[in-house]
């Protein structure tokens, strides 16, 4: 956990600037998205309302308190504006990327962030860890082809709010992380599904990205018996 998707999840919080008492969205709710909402509770985030679709997933959100929204039953945006009194979440976190895909499985790169700058308030903040690639040749449109994105830059800069994006430097939190696993104030295991030996490691990769139910966060042990 300490060697990527905490530290990941946690610095998406961290360049979404959350503080006690702010309510964050989380888009999002694999591995990371799911260290990012324990993380924003971490920081002392007074609601965490996390999106995603898959039904395992949301529910392991609502284990450490977080507040489940079904992408594939309502409308995302809407769904935060009725938890906000209107207002939008103090801030949000981006733990998709490029190969964000509506329910249905068209794929739209820019989906969640322009879902984010709908759901954040003016002035808020946002923090992106999803990856997003400087060329994407398989995409669905041109402008992804080429690392682009239709970005709701008007609305973005209307709102007047901040962005961070980029890879998590991992060594600058992991050890502070560390420690809070030591103490028992996290507890970032709650998302581990299976444990299984490393001879099984290509039936778990493909489980896993086939988002097969159940299948949250595999944990390989080399000395583990088959």
């Amino acid at each position: 956990m300490l060697a990527d998707i905490f530290p990941t999840g946690y610095h998406a919080t961290e360049m979404a600037g959350v503080q006690p008492g702010d309510q964050t969205v989380i888009y999002g709710a694999g591995p990371v998205g799911l260290m990012a909402a324990l993380s924003a509770t971490i920081r002392g985030a007074a609601k965490v309302m996390v999106v995603d679709r898959h039904p395992d997933r949301l529910a392991l959100a609502e284990s450490i308190g977080a507040i489940a929204i079904d992408d594939s039953e309502v409308d995302p945006v809407e769904a935060v504006l009725e938890q906000t009194m209107g207002l939008g979440a103090d801030n949000g976190c981006e733990c998709v990327g490029y190969q964000a895909h509506e329910p249905g499985g068209d794929e739209h790169p820019n989906l969640t962030m322009n879902r984010l700058v709908s759901s954040v308030r003016f002035t808020g903040r946002i923090g992106c860890v999803g990856v997003y690639v400087p060329q994407d040749p398989g995409a669905s449109d041109e402008l992804a082809k080429r690392g682009q994105l239709a970005f709701d830059y008007g609305m973005f800069w209307f709102k007047g709010q901040q962005l961070g994006s980029g890879q998590a430097p991992v060594k600058k939190c992991n050890r502070r992380l560390r420690d809070l696993i030591a103490e028992g104030r996290a507890t970032p295991s709650f998302i581990v599904s299976h444990e299984l030996p490393l001879e099984q490691a290509p039936e778990a990769y493909e489980r896993f990205d086939a988002r097969e139910d159940g299948w949250t966060k595999v944990v390989l042990k080399p000395g583990l018996a088959v």
